[in-house]
């Protein structure tokens, strides 16, 4: 009896979120969580449900720009070492876009491990922005290169992270961003001052700021006044920028 192949396992973009527009003028990659280490498929649904509030507000706020928002499938749940799988599909995602859309800004958003992927990902071609919130990051004491950021160099990169996290250590997303200012102007952080991994106390603020973000990196539009201020001021002072409570009521889109 012939043996059944094995199926490759393939990364995808998943439907567009919010209703499709004629013509697409930018695009955002959403990169949900995942696990250090796992060669389990994740689950879609669960996957999707990470990141879909997410994506449904920055898909409306971009609706009358042009903007398609995918969630990215990856392969496998885990990271697994120097084979950075999620980071490799994050790449192919951003390959993804161009074939279907064409030359168009590509911003990657990430949370948790996909925060990490957004990052590590972040030198695309295609890709001009990352935002990477709560970003899970290896500690930078074991016995391994420390994470790269060259390949941030030219984007515009955000990263917002609670001062209470338990599961990814908010003192690393600021060391990365640190080291990443050095060769980049364009870098930033926030800290949601007493919330967790999940930013649960903060969820209206943290889209909120995210909206501004991407708006402002791929459409031009002109960042608030605390985006702008932690962009442009040294470190640690726009690498610590506490995202205020109430931040985006009073903007207009």
């Amino acid at each position: 009896m012939a043996q059944q192949a094995t199926p490759v396992r393939r990364a995808r973009l998943g439907r567009m979120l919010g209703p499709e527009g004629t013509a697409v003028s930018g695009v955002v990659l959403l990169l949900p969580g995942g696990d250090e280490v796992s060669g389990r498929r994740p689950s879609p649904l669960l996957a999707a449900a990470s990141v879909r509030g997410l994506g449904r507000r920055l898909a409306h706020a971009g609706r009358e720009e042009g903007l398609a928002v995918h969630v990215v499938h990856y392969r496998y749940r885990g990271w697994n070492g120097s084979e950075a799988r999620l980071a490799h599909d994050a790449a192919w995602a951003a390959d993804e876009a161009v074939r279907r859309y064409g030359d168009v800004p590509v911003c990657l958003v990430g949370i948790d491990m996909g925060g990490r992927a957004a990052l590590r990902a972040g030198g695309h071609e295609a890709v001009n922005s990352v935002l990477s919130i709560a970003p899970w990051l290896p500690d930078e004491d074991v016995a391994a290169p420390p994470e790269p950021v060259k390949q941030l160099a030219g984007r515009r990169v955000l990263i917002v992270h609670g001062t209470n996290d338990e599961r990814s250590d908010p003192e690393l997303s600021f060391r990365l961003a640190a080291r990443a200012k050095k060769a980049n102007r364009d870098v930033c952080r926030f800290e949601v001052h007493s919330d967790g991994h999940g930013l649960h106390h903060y969820r209206d603020e943290v889209a909120a700021l995210a909206v501004d973000f991407v708006l402002g990196v791929l459409f031009g539009h002109a960042f608030s006044r605390p985006v702008e201020d932690a962009l442009a001021a040294p470190p640690p002072l726009g690498l610590r920028m506490p995202l205020a409570a109430g931040f985006g009521k009073s903007l207009r889109r």
